[in-house]
């Protein structure tokens, strides 16, 4: 991962240099001397290629003066650059300049946040998965080691830029979670990983199979109860509210199905080894207290997350199967692939009985259905509270983790309906994201509840503007953003 560093204006003598324009303008600042330092050359070039500091344009100049090369990064029209505009500047930068071990960057004349912003943005974009690469070319590694941001206010976007470290490093842990093999992140080796959020102040709690049985998480252990691999529910609590406003906190539960077969309703062969990152909800809580924490927010938050390996064998789940949940509730078992939505609604009651949160989100790869419905641009939000619906939807819209709320109601209650437990586990293939969470709200006891299905936003098959292709970690900023936002207000 590149250094990111905010340093006073000044051309550098060589590595490469990074020219950020806006809109139909002139270059300005750092930029106006480089073209000047290069006789006009750097802005007759721009105009040979057409660039025109478009949102999202970009063109390369090669070994220009003693530059190994000079980038263009266009930023829209000026007096319009967002932070999310900054972010995909800056990853747009990052890709640029995967082989060159240093670069500058003239962001002389954007203010302390956007550059702050842009930084954020090539880290976010540097970032790559590469433990298990052993026989990887010298000349396909990444080179770069620094990114220095030139800005008339480097002491301002250092200190916008602290935060956003904090929140790059949660969204880190998150990709790296969701990435792992799931030979090697098993629900065992998941918590082990959570004990690491200790270093920051988080207090967590691991429970095994024995806890959870002597608790009566009926749920969970039934769909853990066909892998050799033991399930555990790990609590960690970020009590950061000041002495005089503690608050009942606010919980946020993962999904955290390390491996999915499908159980004894097994899937098809066909792409399975996608269903490692079926624990993205619970890899997004980690992340997202990671960032709470590392950032030092002034709140009080808790993460739960249910771990288990859904597994066919002689001891596995069946259909037909009658589990009774931690909450007393009853369920059939129809279908074993759907898993997930036991493991929570044990979790999610738990979550009440201890902590009485002032709301719950909970975050999962819930439904093939949601992805049918809305693709991979949105993820599926429902609630039975309004005000936290809206919230969720404003975090999600200001970090570019977009949500779409889908409808709940009695009607589709009506379909997971049981002849002989108090409900089952799956209402048929009409409605089912929505189905799925009308089985989840039946956790909530009254609490003010949201419910993300993430399954269509937690994997990228391709690259974008901040992220590599691969895990996303879809929920982590909008989860810091949900919680800065009431730090706010």
């Amino acid at each position: 991962m590149p250094d990111i560093a905010f340093v006073k204006p000044a051309l550098p003598k060589s590595c490469a240099l990074i020219l950020p324009m806006t809109e139909g303008d002139p270059p300005a600042g750092l930029a106006q001397e480089a073209d000047a330092a290069s006789g006009g050359l750097i802005s007759r070039a721009l105009d040979a290629a057409g660039f025109k500091g478009k949102k999202g344009q970009s063109t390369t100049l090669w070994a220009v003066g003693s530059w190994t090369k000079v980038v263009a990064i266009g930023l829209g029209k000026a007096g319009e650059v967002t932070p999310e505009g900054a972010e995909a500047a800056g990853g747009a930068l990052a890709a640029a300049l995967a082989q060159d071990r240093e670069a500058t960057v003239a962001a002389d004349t954007l203010d302390p946040n956007l550059a702050a912003h842009m930084g954020f943005g090539a880290l976010l974009r540097a970032w790559r998965f590469d433990r298990y690469r052993t026989t990887e070319k010298e000349e396909d590694k990444p080179k770069l080691e620094r990114i220095a941001v030139a800005t008339s206010s480097a002491t301002p976007a250092k200190s916008a830029f602290a935060p956003l470290r904090a929140i790059a490093d949660g969204v880190f842990l998150t990709r790296e979670l969701v990435s792992e093999p799931p030979n090697v992140l098993d629900p065992v080796e998941f918590a082990e990983r959570c004990k690491g959020l200790e270093r920051l102040g988080v207090e967590v709690e691991v429970l095994g199979p024995k806890e959870m049985k002597r608790l009566g998480f009926g749920a969970l252990l039934g769909v853990a109860q066909g892998s050799a691999k033991e399930p555990r529910m790990v609590v960690m609590q970020w009590k950061g509210a000041p002495k005089g406003k503690k608050t009942k906190p606010l919980a946020l539960i993962g999904k955290g199905v390390t491996f999915d077969t499908g159980g004894i309703s097994i899937k098809p062969a066909g792409g399975m080894e996608d269903m490692k990152w079926d624990m993205a909800g619970a890899g997004a809580v980690v992340g997202a207290i990671a960032a709470i924490a590392g950032r030092k927010a002034k709140a009080d938050v808790v993460g739960l997350v249910g771990l288990v390996e859904n597994m066919p064998s002689g001891t596995a789940q069946r259909p037909g199967d009658v589990v009774k949940t931690y909450s007393g509730q009853t369920v059939e078992v129809i279908n074993t692939d759907a898993e997930g939505r036991l493991v929570l609604g044990d979790v999610m009651w738990y979550a009440q009985e201890r902590f009485d949160p002032r709301g719950m989100v909970d975050l999962a790869t819930l439904t093939g259905a949601i992805i049918i419905a809305l693709g991979h641009e949105h993820a599926g939000l429902f609630s039975n509270d309004d005000a936290l619906a809206q919230k969720i939807m404003a975090a999600g819209a200001a970090v570019g983790e977009k949500c779409w709320r889908m409808p709940l109601g009695d009607a589709y209650d009506k379909q997971i309906k049981s002849d002989i437990a108090d409900m089952k586990n799956v209402g048929g293939r009409p409605g089912g994201s929505i189905t799925a969470a009308q089985f989840l709200q039946r956790f909530t006891n009254g609490k003010p509840w949201a419910h993300l299905d993430i399954a269509g936003t937690a994997w990228s098959s391709k690259d974008a503007a901040t992220m590599p292709k691969g895990a996303t970690a879809f929920g982590v900023r909008l989860l810091d953003r949900l919680v800065a936002a009431e730090e706010e207000g």
